[in-house]
């Protein structure tokens, strides 16, 4: 379990005058909801105009258990400048409010609840106008989201929810976001990059041929792949091979949620070639080669996409 350290807070400072026999000792009021929180500390005054400005304060302060993960102002100005914003003014509202809302969890979950897996944000992309986005929390060695931002200070309460300080704006993620951030993938990710292989990462972070629906082979499906075709590694795979193989995991111009996925569906790929999902005793592909896999996680939202992890690489 990963331990958190708790930050401390002043509730408040009280003032009292001697000077006369009224007592007009005056307070300051605690920050009691999260947008008070964030206004109240100078570390997140970017947070609280970016807030501001995409019309978030009034769904931040109302009633609630909101997860918020809070970048600090260097996180702010880090993104702004890798993105070529000159300052928080030049970056879309429409944007910069699913951004913010990517940061945001409908549920509260303190730091002792935080575990390794995906969750859902407020925020929705460009794929689906129905799915929020998923983010991916991975605890080994600390908190780390998306693969990108760590959490740096935790379990900062508010009365409609906790607040997180992480180190890095948490950007809408794409498939090769969510690919490259599950270390569940990298084997898949290593084919992927291979450098013989087609620019996959800029097909799959981009928009072109979009939305993608990808069924991901886990790192054990390739492990069993390499056994099957006697190959020492992943490098012993020809180029085209390769390329076949991982282009007929990928179908583009669709994103095919679970609840999209019906008995006897035949599914063509970006390769060319088309496998059949049944859904009977579970969803699985059949491959060109009657091979059958199972479809063992769904609907990673990107803001490009959706993955599925399957346990058997499919061959075309």
């Amino acid at each position: 379990m990963v331990k958190f350290l708790k930050p401390l807070f002043f509730a408040g400072i009280s003032v009292c005058t001697l000077s006369s026999c009224v007592d007009d000792s005056t307070s300051i009021a605690a920050p009691e909801n999260i947008y008070e929180f964030v206004s109240a500390d100078s570390d997140l005054s970017n947070l609280k105009a970016a807030i501001d400005r995409a019309g978030l304060s009034a769904t931040l302060s109302q009633s609630g258990s909101y997860t918020v993960f809070a970048p600090s102002n260097a996180a702010f100005n880090t993104f702004l400048q890798a993105n070529g914003f000159s300052n928080l003014n030049t970056v879309p509202v429409d944007a910069l409010k699913e951004i913010l809302l990517n940061h945001v969890l409908g549920t509260e979950v303190k730091a002792a609840n935080v575990t390794t897996g995906y969750v859902s944000t407020l925020a929705k992309g460009a794929a689906s106008t129905t799915r929020n986005l998923s983010m991916f929390i991975n605890t080994s060695g600390g908190v780390k989201i998306n693969g990108i931002s760590n959490v740096v200070a935790t379990d900062i309460d508010a009365n409609n929810g906790v607040i997180h300080k992480v180190d890095a704006v948490i950007g809408l993620p794409t498939i090769v976001t969510h690919a490259t951030a599950n270390p569940n993938f990298s084997t898949l990710v290593s084919a992927l990059t291979r450098n013989d292989m087609p620019n996959f990462v800029g097909i799959l972070s981009g928009t072109a041929n979009s939305p993608f629906t990808v069924f991901a082979p886990t790192n054990n499906a390739f492990s069993s792949l390499l056994t099957e075709i006697s190959a020492p590694n992943l490098a012993a795979i020809p180029t085209a091979t390769l390329e076949n193989v991982l282009k007929y995991h990928v179908v583009t111009g669709a994103n095919v949620g679970s609840n999209n996925l019906t008995n006897n569906m035949n599914v063509t790929t970006f390769q060319g070639g088309t496998f059949k999902i049944t859904t009977t005793g579970g969803a699985k592909i059949t491959d060109a080669n009657s091979r059958m896999s199972n479809i063992i996680a769904t609907d990673v939202q990107c803001s490009n996409g959706i993955i599925h992890a399957i346990d058997k690489v499919l061959l075309p």
